[in-house]
């Protein structure tokens, strides 16, 4: 047999990966420059070039720490917590442009950082702007995922922040990280700052 088969699950992952951001992508001229909207950690550590950056926001949904975190910011004997776009309100944040010419490197990076476990399903959304509004790339929490975590107790949720710790850090530097990066963009969460006024942390 001359068939050609990625090799284990590293390489089926990459074909699925490949295939759901042409997917995402289908309607794409490859000419116009696309939009991305962070409202986490996306926004003080993008990891991409970008060409323009606006203040947003996108209605129908609002940040909220409601991911369990069993690498990055935590362990799976003391998982950490990280943000998702959950249903209902509405979310200030940033929208990066990318130059089309960066697009496809760009988006598979960020396919790489936000698709591992299925946490998270990427919509193209309106991004409200003072400039105009926008068409952006957002990924939204996928409540099916079993990374939820829904209904968290306040304790549950404080214990968690101030002790989990993963490879890439503390779940506490990530919360605040997130919440400076906000202050310095001008965006007043007033969740976030009542988690952070309850952790010992002014906001």
């Amino acid at each position: 047999m001359s068939l050609a088969v990625p090799a284990g699950c590293a390489g089926l992952q990459k074909t699925r990966q490949a295939a759901s951001v042409d997917d995402l992508l289908a309607g794409w001229n490859g000419v116009d420059d696309l939009w991305v909207f962070a409202y986490g950690s996306l926004i003080w550590h993008p990891g991409f070039a970008w060409r323009e950056r606006r203040l947003a926001t996108v209605r129908g949904y609002h940040r909220s720490l409601c991911l369990w975190s069993h690498d990055h910011r935590g362990s799976p004997d003391n998982p950490g917590l990280v943000f998702g776009l959950d249903r209902g309100g509405c979310c200030r944040g940033v929208a990066f442009q990318i130059a089309a010419s960066d697009v496809p490197q760009v988006f598979q990076a960020l396919w790489r950082r936000e698709m591992v476990t299925g946490a998270y399903s990427p919509r193209w959304l309106t991004c409200h702007t003072d400039d105009a509004p926008v068409r952006g790339l957002v990924f939204l929490l996928n409540r099916a995922c079993r990374e939820y975590a829904a209904d968290l107790c306040d304790d549950r949720l404080l214990a968690s922040v101030r002790n989990a710790v993963g490879h890439s850090g503390p779940c506490l530097d990530y919360v605040v990280e997130t919440a400076r990066a906000l202050r310095a963009h001008g965006i007043d969460d007033w969740r976030l700052g009542d988690l952070l006024r309850k952790l010992g942390h002014a906001f």
